[in-house]
């Protein structure tokens, strides 16, 4: 017998399905329960090297209030239907908008995107999940607010609630987003409505302004977990400096890197140069201004001759370094003497500022990028190599010049193994460092796709025996990745999940948890 839906969820029988079907419709109307396969399309389709039918859901609902989630979570744990909650669905090489397991409901909550306050004076920010940083920017600015916004690669698309709730990070001095979040509300898989940190209390006004509340600090078992529905999010903003200072710095040899990690530790530990600094390799900016296709063809990683001829033709370095200075002029000047200083020593270090590099394109998309304007320019990656497949892979290990070398030598080994680029970028924090790598193959050719699979899995299995850890993956290594953090952290992870959704419905498999 033929089934209705393009898939079922897991243990669920198609007459049971069709009981939660009915009842979802009930609550959301016909329109917001998505069944069909057309309807389901956008929910579908990955980037990752894996059958998409995998990630298939057995359906979609578009829910707009809180009542109505609470009411979806009854239902889920009457027919024990599993859902997978997403904001915008924008996560694009992280899994997109595609549940971890097939059979999956997908929760999409775009709808619920509602900018609740924005205060000038405090600078901070509470909205629904939905809401994209676009939408965000746009209020800001006709209210003329004086607000300055922090967001990944894919601004306008993305929003802040997805983006924080999987630890994202972006490029102004309020780059780690999770540092900056404050104040959730939450529908728990019983239904039950929190309020974390000062919003438990009734009548606060401090929801927003104080982080910790009273007790054990929850805010972060939300994140990057699948304990929980966040419905409201509150989140810092940075007051719009008097001055901002953009610049690059380029180097024309691999092992320079070891220099540059090491000029740039002490200015960031000391606040000098206050947002994270990019140290992007010739092969992540090229595809802004280059055609891969132009240098090279053929099946094989580029070959270093061809990426000397990019750099050549498209005026850049080897490493492409990116930061920036805030506040007043006079306090950008003083800290431009000491940058200039410190990357002066060695004479390997050709310094750019706006005024130069005004032109340059890749330049004009990381300069946006740290005053928190929307730019979409990342994804010129995706053309690269056409054929829509790309992975981040995310390590993290100290910010060390000795981290660097050994760790791009041994990345480079494994994707020329499987005749894939080095397209990388190492992002120096406070005391941390991230080697970020788009793995990019062409999806349609399935040798690439299981050369592109094996890599990644490789890539993880390498690192991980290294000591380092991944802070975020997509979905279909998930388990992977959580295997590597050992079996102590597991068992609480999974603690957690019985104690607070005993039926399982939330999420399952996300982060590895079930």
């Amino acid at each position: 017998m033929t089934s209705q839906y393009i898939s079922l969820p897991k243990g669920v029988s198609e007459k049971t399905f069709d009981a939660a079907i009915r009842d979802f419709r009930k609550i959301l109307g016909d329109a917001s329960v998505l069944t069909s396969a057309e309807q389901l399309a956008p929910y579908i389709k990955t980037m990752m090297p894996v059958s998409d039918a995998e990630h298939t859901p057995s359906a979609a609902l578009l829910a707009t209030t809180v009542e109505q989630i609470q009411k979806i979570v009854a239902i889920c744990n009457q027919y024990k239907v599993p859902i997978w909650m997403i904001s915008t669905g924008k996560n694009l090489g992280y899994g997109s908008a595609a549940p971890a397991e097939r059979g999956q409901v997908v929760l999409d909550l775009k709808r619920m995107n509602r900018i609740l306050e924005v205060d000038k004076d405090l600078a901070f920010a509470l909205v629904e999940p939905g809401v994209t940083y676009q939408q965000l920017y746009d209020h800001i600015k006709e209210h003329k607010l004086g607000l300055w916004l922090s967001m990944p690669a894919p601004s306008a698309i993305a929003g802040p609630v997805g983006n924080t709730l999987d630890r994202g990070v972006g490029y102004t001095p309020y780059g780690e987003h999770f540092l900056f979040a404050c104040g959730m509300e939450v529908v728990l898989a019983n239904g039950e409505v929190l309020r974390t940190g000062m919003g438990s209390m009734p009548n606060s006004n401090t929801w927003q302004v104080f982080k910790w509340g009273y007790g054990p600090y929850l805010d972060g078992i939300f994140t990057q977990s699948n304990y929980g529905i966040v419905t409201k999010f509150g989140f810092w903003l940075m007051p719009e400096p008097p001055a901002f200072k953009p610049f690059v710095i380029q180097y024309q040899n691999e092992e320079d890197i070891v220099e540059i990690v090491e000029t740039i530790r002490p200015l960031r530990i000391s606040g000098v140069i206050p947002n994270a600094v990019v140290i992007a390799h010739a092969l992540y900016e090229a595809p802004v201004k280059a055609k891969r296709s132009d240098y090279v063809s053929g099946p094989g990683s580029i070959p270093d001759e061809a990426v000397y001829r990019i750099m050549k033709d498209h005026k850049l370095g080897i490493w492409n370094v990116y930061a920036a200075l805030y506040g007043t002029q006079e306090q950008i000047d003083v800290n431009w003497k000491i940058v200039t200083q410190a990357f002066s020593q060695s004479n390997k270090a050709k310094i750019l500022t706006e005024q130069e590099a005004s032109d340059d394109p890749a330049f004009a998309y990381r300069a946006k990028l740290m005053r928190g304007d929307m730019t979409l320019t990342e994804f010129s990656l995706y053309n690269w190599r056409g054929g829509g497949g790309s992975m981040w892979f995310a390590p993290v290990s100290q910010a060390r010049g000795s981290e660097t070398l050994k760790q791009m030598a041994l990345t480079k080994q494994i994707l020329a193994k499987y005749g894939l680029d080095y397209s990388g970028e190492f992002i120096v924090g406070m005391r941390d460092m991230h080697h970020i790598v788009d793995v990019l193959y062409d999806k349609t050719d399935p040798e690439q796709t299981k050369a592109a699979y094996q890599c990644f899995d490789e890539l993880l299995t390498e690192f991980s025996a290294r000591g380092y850890g991944t802070y975020r993956v997509n979905t279909a290594f998930m388990d992977k990745v959580a295997e590597t953090y050992g079996p102590v952290q597991r068992n609480v992870h999974r603690t957690l999940k019985k104690a607070l959704d005993p039926n399982g419905i939330l999420a399952p498999g996300k982060s590895g948890i079930r």
